[in-house]
């Protein structure tokens, strides 16, 4: 072997070591960067349903004039300024360590048996932005689609 080859083979030798070497446990899975990054955009401010699609049925009626208040304790707050809701919230990834949204689940739930029981769902995300949170589900009981978008206040 020449030595110019043994050099070539011993930095690439070296580039492998150094890069399995800094990757530790502690690194969070890529998915955690997008979830954080849901998590810190929807506690930032107030938001509202632009659109809440039942099976078909467009029922954004229900929930105007109420602002979504998403808390950093997993409280959900829901007001219109005379009404007042507590719910609960959370984010989670069923395919952990994947680098995508398509495992993303939004979890919501209402305590009540009004409308906003129809919010209660883990939610499939669809697209989101820093001002827009795109969601769905495919109803179990029926199969029917429901989608839900917030948009900040």
């Amino acid at each position: 072997m020449n030595a110019s080859y043994l050099r070539t083979a011993a930095i690439a030798m070296s580039i492998g070591i150094i890069s399995f070497t800094s990757c530790t446990k502690e690194d969070d899975p890529p998915g955690d960067d997008i979830l954080n990054q849901i998590q810190s955009d929807v506690q930032n401010g107030t938001w509202r349903i632009a659109s809440f699609i039942d099976s078909g049925e467009d029922e954004t009626h229900h929930f105007a004039g109420f602002n979504f208040a998403f808390n950093g304790s997993g409280v959900l707050n829901a007001s219109n300024g005379t009404i007042t809701y507590d719910g609960t919230w959370s984010i989670s990834d069923s395919n952990s360590g994947d680098d995508s949204q398509d495992e993303i689940d939004f979890n919501i739930y209402f305590n009540l048996s009004n409308e906003f029981e129809d919010l209660n769902d883990d939610w499939d995300l669809v697209s989101r932005s820093d001002t827009k949170i795109e969601l769905f589900d495919v109803s179990g009981g029926n199969g029917g689609t429901d989608y839900l978008t917030f948009e900040k206040n």
